[in-house]
């Protein structure tokens, strides 16, 4: 992450003292060269896990960052793929980053995702890796801006990775890593909700069916096994009821 190309250390602790949305305006121009970024193995299986469920004509990215998971609705979506972020320097690198030459129309709206502007407007909405900028409380609202921003029988998925057990060094470092923000967020203004173990897939599913959606879990192949046997990583699918549109 302090490689030439990636932020240094004083420009993260800047972005960490500022708010979310300006924090990422500042990181922008170098977060494709940090860790934060979806890996581009888990975009190529959710992309592979997907195709199954379709056809989809228009497809939205939500808090899409730099555009990685947009660059996968691209591949998906025949008419339009859309990415939605409040941070107007992701959105700037995107615009920049994803110019398919063919393929359905690619567009960018700068907006927040517990208020979109769209009703009934897509049969996909995905998102990779924004659930810790919301704080539980925040999860039925978003749900149901989804809901209302997809086609009756129109798909969410998402995909989630296996929290790592106590017994693992990572377990411990994302266990600071919350509580250093915790600390940082009761002491500092504004807050920088960014938070690794506030998304438990139980709740999680649980405010996807009280927002109306019929959820499916389906294991991500690529990602093996864990020691008892369970996936390293899922894909969640939640589906609006209804027949999918044709269009």
């Amino acid at each position: 992450m302090f490689g030439p190309e990636g932020p240094t250390l004083r420009e993260l602790a800047v972005q960490a003292l500022s708010s979310v949305e300006h924090g990422y305006d500042l990181l922008a121009p170098k977060f494709d060269h940090t860790p934060f970024r979806t890996c581009d193995g888990v975009l190529d299986a959710v992309a592979r896990a997907l195709v199954p469920l379709g056809p989809f004509a228009d497809g939205l990215d939500l808090c899409c960052g730099t555009g990685a998971g947009t660059q996968v609705l691209a591949g998906l979506c025949r008419r339009s793929a859309v990415g939605v972020d409040f941070s107007a320097g992701m959105l700037e690198i995107a615009r920049r980053r994803v110019r398919p030459e063919d393929g359905p129309a690619v567009g960018w709206v700068r907006g927040d995702a517990r208020a979109l502007p769209f009703t009934a407007a897509f049969d996909l909405v995905v998102s990779f890796g924004a659930f810790g900028h919301f704080l539980p409380r925040e999860l039925p609202g978003l749900f149901a801006q989804v809901h209302s921003a997809l086609r009756p029988g129109g798909s969410f998925a998402f995909p989630v990775l296996a929290p790592p057990r106590a017994s693992s060094p990572a377990f411990w470092a994302l266990l600071g890593f919350d509580a250093v923000m915790r600390v940082r967020n009761a002491l500092w203004r504004p807050r920088f909700v960014m938070y690794y173990r506030a998304f438990g897939l139980g709740r999680v599913l649980a405010e996807l069916n009280r927002a109306g959606f019929t959820t499916g879990l389906s294991a991500l192949p690529e990602f093996g096994l864990r020691d008892d046997g369970s996936p390293r990583a899922r894909l969640v699918v939640a589906r609006k009821s209804g027949p999918p549109a044709r269009s």
